[in-house]
């Protein structure tokens, strides 16, 4: 499965309480979508890029910074782009969730009504 795929996807951990509330919005209004659990399946660095470029966003927007493995990785509010990928791809417990695709472009489920946008 590719990010780019026609049927909008939902990078997804069942762990977090937001990623399944954005599970249930989507199932409850009857959209239909994939279902990546990024934890199992991570994204490489090439899916990491092309996600960047749907969300618009720097990774530094998108990476929880208050994980132990952000500080083991040296990174910082200055590190730079491609750094974020580079340590997202090799920690994908460091990508934000949920993140719902959509049409060419992404967004962050903090708060939900951020992925309704997309729908």
């Amino acid at each position: 499965m590719s990010l780019s795929d026609s049927q909008p996807l939902l990078l997804h951990n069942p762990n977090c309480s937001k990623s399944r509330a954005a599970r249930c919005w989507l199932e409850e209004n009857n959209i239909t979508f994939n279902e990546r659990l990024y934890l199992d399946d991570p994204l490489d660095l090439e899916e990491l890029q092309e996600l960047h470029g749907y969300l618009g966003e720097h990774a530094r927007e998108w990476v929880r910074s208050g994980e132990s493995a952000y500080r083991e990785a040296g990174l910082t509010a200055n590190s730079s782009n491609e750094e974020h990928l580079v340590v997202m791809a090799s920690s994908p417990i460091l990508l934000e969730r949920p993140i719902f695709i959509n049409e060419g472009r992404a967004a962050i489920g903090r708060p939900l009504a951020r992925i309704t946008e997309l729908v």
